[in-house]
């Protein structure tokens, strides 16, 4: 989402775009989490209406919370499955006990559980809680249309780079349909756009992952830009300063 920003902000200063695991704009599911993350850190006693630090302390359990729905939401049923659950054909499908047996208490009983709560802690000790309230929240606004009749393509009219988008057919909060939204507004204003489709188990995390057809993609795509460059810099005249 940034980077198709940048292609319409500085339409002058980029030569490529590469659009992974995104959309035109969040939908309304996606905007509920971030909310539900939100409240979870304004809510947190700790958090003293966002001046933490005068207080010499920060809202840990606000921001484990957040990251615990975030996390969720970029994995996929399979990957979570795969995660926490090997024997998944003899009916276990992630549930994983880290005891070997059900305590029935409100401690952590599965290995889900367990995991969440390690991402959730490490989470909260790295990262600043304003900055996570803003940038969701900045994600929600972002909708470029807004500024060129609510028509997407509109708005790039005047991208001079190609564009290359990317997609995983497991990620739920960023599914291909949204990415075939960019490449279809990308066509209409007749903009060079390549599309791919990656098959991936595990959610919206797949595009931090070494997946075999998506670093080929990566790699050829980028090769070709490397090539490009080395002509412009082999032509009379050629700097490869302007690519």
């Amino acid at each position: 989402m940034q980077v198709m920003r940048w292609a319409i902000s500085y339409p002058d200063r980029l030569d490529h775009a590469i659009v992974i695991a995104a959309a035109p704009k969040l939908s309304a599911q996606n905007i509920a989490f971030n909310e539900i993350a939100r409240q979870s850190i304004t809510s947190d006693p700790d958090f003293h209406a966002g001046r933490y630090y005068d207080y010499n302390t920060y809202p840990k359990k606000g921001l484990m919370l957040a990251r615990m729905v975030g996390h969720v939401t970029y994995l996929s049923d399979n990957a979570m499955r795969d995660k926490f659950g090997k024997d998944a054909i003899e009916g276990n499908f992630g549930r994983d006990l880290r005891s070997g047996k059900l305590n029935f208490s409100y401690d952590v009983d599965f290995q889900v559980e367990s995991y969440l709560k390690y991402k959730g802690e490490t989470f909260s000790s790295q990262f600043d809680a304003n900055t996570y309230l803003l940038i969701t929240k900045t994600l929600d606004y972002f909708d470029p249309a807004i500024d060129y009749d609510f028509d997407l393509s509109k708005a790039f009219a005047d991208s001079q780079c190609k564009f290359l988008v990317i997609s995983f057919s497991s990620d739920w909060r960023f599914p291909p349909e949204r990415s075939r939204e960019i490449v279809d507004v990308l066509l209409k204003a007749r903009k060079p756009v390549s599309y791919l489709e990656v098959e991936a188990d595990q959610g919206h995390d797949a595009f931090l992952l070494p997946i075999p057809r998506y670093i080929k993609a990566l790699k050829s795509y980028l090769g070709k830009v490397a090539n490009d460059i080395a002509e412009q810099e082999a032509m009379p005249g050629g700097n490869a300063d302007e690519s």
